[in-house]
């Protein structure tokens, strides 16, 4: 199942840097929340792969019709599709854009792959009896570790690029957090972490406008990784994302996760 869902996401990818070499048309769903044609081609061939290689499988995915998410509820497992996470980044042309695919099962999140094409990265996570690994752009593979940094005074932490807000830097100090470092893509902010270049990332979701194609992939990755992750219901919690997201390392954790609420 890992090697198929590797290969979709490269197919997106694909897609997607296609896109990105020409000249974007963006148009925007509500407010400023953009998408472009990159997004929707991407989750079309996404779903469509998917359907193929795991049918019966729901998908839910941030381009497709709301009508069909109710599947997931009750059901043994189900896809989270996020074809192009970070559609500010992907327009803005920084690279900090990403492919997510997680597969939730029991409403846990249990395994993602997150392609970040521009990076030539792409990083794979599958929770218990799994492993998490990177694998190159030369095809390359390593495991992945999320770092050993107990004391939050040294901890590196990141928040997001475009939604990251001065009550949120006003939280950061006040916990005695001073490395904090902006990132675009949800995705690339929990494989960060997974990896042990950064040791937590926290982010407000509300604010973001969250949802949960954009932690079930990336939660499975930083689990799988050694990390913890705010919990969430994939099966039959709400479709947003509540409170405040915290991916990090256990004993980071501990003092990161009284912010939930």
């Amino acid at each position: 199942m890992i090697e198929e869902i590797i290969r979709i996401a490269d197919g997106a990818a694909a897609i997607v840097m296609r896109h990105y070499a020409t000249k974007l048309d963006v148009e925007y769903k509500i407010g400023d929340d953009p998408v472009t044609a990159a997004d929707k081609e991407a989750n079309a061939f996404i779903c469509a792969a998917l359907e193929r290689a795991f049918p019966g499988v729901p998908i839910v995915a941030e381009e497709s019709d709301e009508s069909t998410f109710d599947a997931r509820r009750g059901a043994d497992a189900c896809f989270f599709v996020d074809p192009l996470d970070g559609t500010r980044d992907f327009v803005a042309k920084n690279g900090e854009f990403a492919v997510m695919i997680g597969l939730a099962r029991k409403g846990r999140a249990a395994l993602g792959v997150v392609n970040a094409p521009e990076w030539g990265r792409t990083f794979v996570g599958e929770v218990g009896g799994g492993r998490a690994f990177e694998i190159a752009r030369d095809g390359s593979r390593r495991d992945i570790r999320v770092s050993s940094v107990e004391d939050i005074a040294n901890a590196r932490c990141l928040v997001s690029r475009s939604r990251t807000t001065d009550e949120t830097l006003a939280l950061l100090a006040k916990l005695g957090i001073t490395h904090i470092r902006k990132l675009g893509s949800a995705g690339l902010k929990a494989a960060v972490v997974a990896c042990g270049e950064a040791d937590a990332w926290l982010q407000p979701s509300a604010s973001a406008g969250g949802k949960l194609w954009d932690t079930c992939g990336p939660e499975a990755i930083t689990r799988a990784a050694g990390g913890v992750f705010s919990q969430i219901d994939y099966a039959e919690g709400p479709l947003e994302l509540p409170g405040i997201l915290v991916a990090s390392t256990e004993k980071l954790y501990a003092r990161l996760s009284g912010l939930e609420r």
